[in-house]
C-alpha cells in the first residue's frame, strides 16, 4: 500500500452523482481544493452515447465495465392474492412474475462521473413541505432537521446553475424567484392526458425538467427525442457532469479520479476520519489523507462502505454508534399503465416527463392512506420511443401482417405512471451479504425490501387513477401494467443514514455532518429522512450539498475542519 503523509486536496469527496458533484462545485468555487473519487468510469457524451446509431433502440444506455456496482437481495415477501390487481402483466407477455413470491430485477443506477444523473430523464421536483414533517404531523417516518424555507434558496441556485425549465407558478413550493427558463411545451400525447384529467377535475400541467426549453450556459435546447434515459449526446440535459462538474473543474480547484474504487474510510482518534483506502486503475492500494471527507455513493453503497470501514474506533462501522447505518431503507413505489390510442399522436415523440399531476403529492391527499403520489407520463420511461419495442410488446405477429399492426400502432401508445411515497419499515433495508463479494474481495450490499399493506393500498389507488385517466384520455383498451409490489426494480432509493436532531436515531445533523465524525459528512440520498410523496431527489441532494457546502466552509474558516 502508497501511503501519504499529506495531501494537496482539503476535502475528498467519494461518489460524483448528485451529491458529490454539486457539493464539489459549491466548495471549489470558493477555492477551497477538491478530489472527486468515482468507483465508475468517465462519459463523453459525444462518443459514448448512441442516439445517432441504427440500433440506438437495442442497446438502452451504454453501461461500460465497471459503470454498474454489485449488490445482492435478500429473499423478498410472499405476494398476497388480495393484491393480485397490482401484479405486473402484458397483453402479449403475459404475466412478469409468475411465482407467488416477490422477484428482484435490479437497482438501477450508473457508476460514473455524473452519477445516475446520467441516465436520468431530468425531473427537478422540490420536495413538499409538509413531506419535511411526516413523524410530528403524521406519525410516520421522521421529520427533517430543517425547514423547507432553509433550503430554498439553495434550490434556487441549484436550478440557475442547471437551468431548470419550469412553470410561472406553483402555490405549494413557495419560490423567491422564477425558473430560470420557460416550461418545455407538452406534447400531443401530454396534450391528451392533459384532456383526461380535467374531465376528472385533475390538475395536468409542466413538470419542472433539468432539460434546456431555450438556449442557456452554452448548451442547446432540447430536440424532444423522448430518449433521455439512453444518455444526450446534445448537452441540453442538466446531468451532473455536464452541470456542477464541468464548472467545479474550470474553477481549478477541482480534481476528479475516474475508476477509483474506495474500499474503506479510516476512522481515527479525537472523532476524526484519518483517510481514505482506495484502488487505483491498476488495483493497487493507496491511503489518503483530507481536512474533510465526504461520502456520496448513494443509498445502497454509502451504508456499504461506512459498514466496511470499521475498526477498533468504529468498532460497528464508520458513523453507526446509533445503529441507524443502512436502516429506513425507501424505494421507489411506482406504477406504469400503457394503453392504445384510437389516434397517431406520436407518443415516441417529445420530452418523456414534460407533464406532471401533483394533486395528490401532499402526505394527507390519498383517502385513507398516509404518503402522496404524483402522475407523469411514461412513454419514454416505458421505452416506447421506437419500432423494435412496439413490435414485441404492441404490435405482435410476423410478416405482413406484424408490419401492418407495427405501422397501425406506432405511435399511439399513451402511457401514465404514478411515483408514491415508501414509508421506512423494519423489513426494508441494507447490511452486507455475508456470502457474496465484489471482485476486490469485499462483501457486497444486501438489499432487504418490504412492501407493508398501507404502500399497497397506495399503488392501488396510483394503478386505479392511472387507469382512470387513460380512459378518460380516450383509451379503449390497456395492454400492458407493472409495477413495483411484485418486483422490485427501483431507480431512487433513500434513508439508510437518516439525517435528524437526535444522535441516537439518525446518522447525520442537519447540515449532513456525522454526529460523531468531525470531518465525515454524508450528502446522498441516504440522508433523506422521508421520501416524499413521489418527487424526483436529485435536485434536493444538489440542494443539501450546496447548503453543507456552505457550511463546510464555515466550519474551515474557524479552523474546525
Amino acid at each position: 500500500m502508497t501511503a501519504q503523509a499529506g495531501s494537496e486536496h482539503d476535502v475528498v469527496i467519494v461518489g460524483s452523482g448528485a451529491g458529490g458533484g454539486a457539493l464539489a462545485w459549491a466548495l471549489s468555487r470558493h477555492g477551497i481544493r477538491v478530489l472527486l473519487l468515482e468507483a465508475g468510469p468517465e462519459y463523453d457524451p459525444h462518443t459514448d452515447y448512441r442516439l445517432a446509431d441504427n440500433d440506438w433502440e437495442l442497446t438502452g444506455f451504454p453501461f461500460k465495465p465497471g459503470s454498474q456496482g454489485k449488490h445482492s437481495f435478500a429473499p423478498l415477501q410472499r405476494l398476497e392474492p388480495r393484491w393480485d390487481g397490482l401484479r405486473t402483466w402484458s397483453k402479449l407477455l403475459g404475466k412478469g412474475v409468475t411465482g407467488d413470491r416477490r422477484t428482484a430485477s435490479a437497482y438501477n443506477h450508473v457508476r460514473g462521473v455524473g452519477g445516475s444523473t446520467l441516465h436520468f430523464t431530468g425531473e427537478a421536483h422540490r420536495l413538499h413541505p409538509a413531506a419535511m414533517k411526516m413523524r410530528s404531523r403524521f406519525g410516520v417516518a421522521a421529520d427533517w432537521p430543517l425547514e423547507y424555507a432553509e433550503l430554498e434558496p439553495y434550490y434556487l441556485e441549484a436550478e440557475r446553475l442547471i437551468g431548470v425549465a419550469g412553470p410561472a407558478k406553483d402555490t405549494v413550493r413557495t419560490r423567491s424567484a422564477p425558473y430560470p427558463l420557460p416550461p418545455h411545451p407538452l406534447s400531443y400525447a401530454s396534450q391528451r392526458l392533459q384532456q383526461g384529467c380535467r374531465k376528472l377535475g385533475l390538475d395536468w400541467g409542466p413538470n419542472p425538467i433539468a432539460a434546456l426549453s431555450a438556449p442557456y450556459d452554452w448548451r442547446p435546447p432540447c430536440n424532444y427525442c423522448a430518449n433521455c434515459n439512453r444518455g444526450c449526446p446534445r448537452l441540453d440535459k442538466g446531468s451532473v457532469d455536464i452541470t456542477f462538474i464541468r464548472k467545479a473543474r474550470a474553477s481549478g480547484f477541482c480534481t476528479v479520479w475516474p475508476e477509483t474504487m474506495v474500499t474503506r474510510v479510516e476512522a481515527g482518534t479525537g472523532d476524526r476520519v484519518a483517510a481514505v483506502h482506495y484502488l487505483d486503475t491498476d488495483g493497487n492500494a493507496h491511503r489518503l489523507k483530507a481536512r474533510a471527507i465526504v461520502i456520496a455513493c448513494g443509498a445502497v453503497d454509502t451504508p456499504r462502505l461506512l459498514l466496511l470501514s470499521e475498526n477498533h474506533h468504529a468498532p460497528d462501522g464508520l458513523a453507526n454508534d446509533s445503529g441507524q447505518v443502512g436502516r429506513h431503507f425507501m424505494e421507489t413505489v411506482f406504477w406504469v399503465s400503457t394503453g392504445l390510442h384510437p389516434e397517431p399522436l406520436g407518443s415516441h415523440r417529445g420530452h418523456p416527463s414534460d407533464a406532471i399531476c401533483w394533486d395528490f403529492n401532499a402526505p394527507d391527499a390519498i383517502p385513507g392512506v398516509i404518503g402522496g403520489c404524483r402522475f407523469t407520463p411514461t412513454a419514454g420511461e416505458a421505452d416506447l420511443t421506437g419500432p423494435a419495442n412496439y413490435a414485441y410488446r404492441v404490435a405482435g405477429g410476423w410478416g405482413k401482417s406484424g408490419k401492418d399492426a407495427l405501422r397501425k400502432a406506432f405511435g399511439r401508445a399513451l402511457s401514465i405512471g404514478a411515483i408514491g411515497e415508501n414509508l421506512p419499515n423494519t423489513g426494508s433495508f441494507v447490511d452486507l451479504d455475508p456470502d457474496e463479494k465484489d471482485a476486490a474481495g469485499l462483501p457486497v450490499a444486501r438489499i432487504h425490501s418490504h412492501l407493508d399493506a398501507t404502500e399497497c393500498r397506495r399503488l392501488e389507488f396510483m394503478a386505479k387513477t392511472c387507469r382512470e385517466i387513460l380512459h378518460a384520455a380516450g383509451v379503449e383498451e390497456i395492454f400492458e401494467e407493472y409495477g413495483n409490489y411484485d418486483n422490485f426494480n427501483t431507480t431512487h432509493v433513500f434513508g439508510t443514514c437518516r439525517m435528524g436532531a437526535d444522535a441516537h436515531q439518525s446518522v447525520v445533523d442537519r447540515y449532513c455532518r456525522s454526529h460523531r465524525w468531525r470531518n465525515l459528512f454524508v450528502v446522498d440520498a441516504s440522508v433523506f429522512p422521508s421520501s416524499g410523496g413521489g418527487e424526483s431527489p436529485s435536485l434536493t441532494i444538489e440542494a443539501l450539498a450546496i447548503r453543507s457546502a456552505d457550511h463546510m466552509r464555515e466550519l474551515m474558516q474557524r479552523r474546525e475542519l
